[in-house]
């Protein structure tokens, strides 16, 4: 129910965090991913180590708020493996922490970009060819930011409230074809990307205290939900946007 093998997983933001624990666990399925994010060094380093394990990797760096390098990506890998079974939008940004009426112009159009613009023209690129074998699997990562109103993530809550109505109208659209697209919502893990809510002891202590769980995510929490929406296991689901925050959204 939840081998993927011989199929072709492309991850973007796959070089760290939520996105690694995913790349990580689709191969251990026996997928052939492909790791992609801004920097080359780093996509180099994880897919040598996972190609050292003895998984089939491919390196790809690509911007993924630039057409042009997202373009690039999907050919390339097309070229290689001649596929695309699962695309996992992973890479997001945050550029303004505080007030909404506070942000610039530059920090809106720059999370609009990259966490929701990104997003649809990837999908664009890459669900036409799954469409074509009529099977395919988009999933993509979002937040309870999407879900809950924040004092000081109101633009990425927005940004990430936009891609879970793009999952819902994806998922109707391409349906028939045998595409399925999910999003997933984490609460707060433990990657970089959020090093600063749970470094803080004080936060941190709160956080596990306020969660049903009573602790905070691990990526690989996140990277065994994407295998389930990616397999046999998660067929009859799309359009969904499953939530995994220990708890904190039921109270």
């Amino acid at each position: 129910m939840f081998d993927l093998t011989g199929k072709v997983a492309l991850i973007t933001g796959s070089t760290r965090g939520i996105g690694l624990a995913i790349a990580e666990n689709f191969a251990k399925q026996g997928a052939k991913v492909v790791i992609s994010s801004r920097k080359a060094e780093e996509c180099e380093k994880v897919t040598a180590r996972l190609q050292a394990a003895g998984h089939q990797a491919l390196s790809v760096p690509c911007d993924v708020g630039k057409h042009d390098q997202q373009k690039r990506l999907v050919e390339t890998v097309l070229a290689q493996w001649g596929r695309i079974d699962s695309l996992v939008c992973n890479a997001a940004t945050n550029t303004n922490f505080g007030p909404m009426g506070k942000a610039s112009d530059e920090a809106y159009d720059k999370i609009m970009s990259v966490n929701v613009k990104s997003v649809w023209q990837l999908t664009s690129l890459v669900i036409p060819q799954m469409a074509a074998r009529k099977d395919g699997t988009v999933i993509i990562v979002g937040s309870i930011a999407g879900l809950q109103g924040n004092p000081l993530l109101g633009l990425y809550g927005v940004g990430k409230a936009a891609l879970f109505s793009m999952v819902r109208n994806l998922a109707a659209e391409w349906g028939p074809s045998n595409i399925r697209v999910n999003a997933i919502a984490p609460g707060l893990v433990k990657t970089d990307f959020a090093k600063a809510l749970w470094e803080n002891d004080a936060l941190r202590a709160a956080r596990e205290a306020a969660t049903p769980l009573r602790r905070i995510g691990d990526p690989d929490d996140i990277g065994g939900i994407a295998v389930m929406l990616a397999a046999r296991a998660g067929a009859f689901m799309t359009g969904q946007v499953l939530v995994a925050d220990g708890g904190v959204t039921i109270i």
